[in-house]
């Protein structure tokens, strides 16, 4: 039976991961800083092992490789590694001792595109500390691949949703208030003209693409993967959907971002800048071809099974109809 360690394993991803790794006969321990429970309820995880581990004091200590390697995985799947020295001090403990490693890095590696959809070869120039030290990661453990023989593998989600979270709205934001604004039929303020792009994924679709990377293992290690949905969305186009999802005919102005941003909170328009500066639109392609990978869910898919959750407990106003 393959030992599966997943660090972070009660995240988004974890919560569909763990138990599918587990009906798929895997020995799994899934290590968590805290007692936070799955953001779902499954009976598999009633035979996983589960660890305590404080990541950042055990780094400064010194010992969190070394705790990994204590035990004694095949195979290590990192969901919350965010810095070079994080990373290097798994792969110095792990190397020559696990048969996969698969790390979590993100679409924003990227910055800004130049040809959409952007496929994973595309030249990178990232921006914003998060986007360059995770490229900077990727870039050190694709060297260790191909030159030292250690086996990782990298997936980049794009904007992970499923029930239990808020999702990424139509202004590019995380504020809820957007999808009862909606539910009411209300006019939404958008900026620039609603052109630049956002791209969802469901947390089951990145976990199903670690399983076909583990399931593909000779041909995914030394290779970085995309985990978005098939089409990424215009603001614009998702405010319209939405507002039909929720039985409206859409109503929309917009105003350019500095403008725009003054009638929000400091928060939201940072957030929106952020994603909008991005825009990021991703290719599937490479999944596809080299892991028989498809995405079961569309980004809308993903975003009203998410808003569906928030309108049941009541964080989102109602009532709602499926496009």
């Amino acid at each position: 039976m393959t030992r599966v360690i997943v660090i972070g394993a009660t995240g988004h991803v974890g919560t569909y991961l763990v138990p599918a790794l587990v009906e798929a006969g895997h020995d799994v321990v899934a290590i968590s800083r805290g007692v936070a429970e799955p953001y779902r309820s499954h009976a598999a995880w009633r035979a996983v092992e589960r660890l305590q581990m404080d990541r950042e004091a055990l780094e400064k200590a010194g010992t969190f490789g070394r705790d990994i390697l204590a035990l004694k995985p095949d195979i290590v799947i990192d969901m919350i590694c965010f810095t070079m020295p994080s990373a290097e001090m798994l792969v110095n403990a792990l190397t020559g001792h696990v048969d996969h490693f698969l790390h979590t890095g993100t679409i924003w590696t990227h910055g800004t595109a130049v040809a959409v959809p952007t496929p994973e070869e595309a030249p990178k120039h990232p921006f914003g500390d998060y986007g360059i030290a995770k490229a900077e990661i990727e870039n050190f453990l694709l060297r260790s691949a191909h030159r030292e023989n250690f086996p990782a593998t990298i997936i980049h989600p794009g904007h992970i949703v499923g029930p239990g979270w808020a999702p990424l709205n139509p202004q590019g934001n995380f504020n809820t208030a957007v999808f009862s604004q909606l539910a009411r039929g209300e006019a939404l303020l958008l900026p620039n003209f609603g052109l630049e792009t956002v791209h969802h994924v469901h947390a089951e679709d990145v976990a199903r693409l670690f399983m076909a990377a583990i399931a593909s293992r000779s041909t995914a290690i030394g290779e970085s993967f995309h985990a978005v949905s098939d089409k990424a969305l215009t603001l614009r186009g998702y405010a319209e959907s939405m507002a039909r999802w929720f039985g409206h005919q859409p109503k929309l102005d917009f105003l350019p971002y500095a403008q725009w941003a003054e009638t929000q909170s400091e928060e939201d328009a940072k957030a929106t800048w952020e994603h909008i500066a991005r825009s990021p639109n991703c290719s599937m392609d490479k999944a596809r071809r080299l892991l028989g990978f498809t995405p079961r869910h569309s980004s809308l898919d993903a975003v009203t099974e998410a808003v569906s959750w928030l309108i049941d407990k009541g964080q989102v106003e109602g009532p709602r109809e499926t496009v």
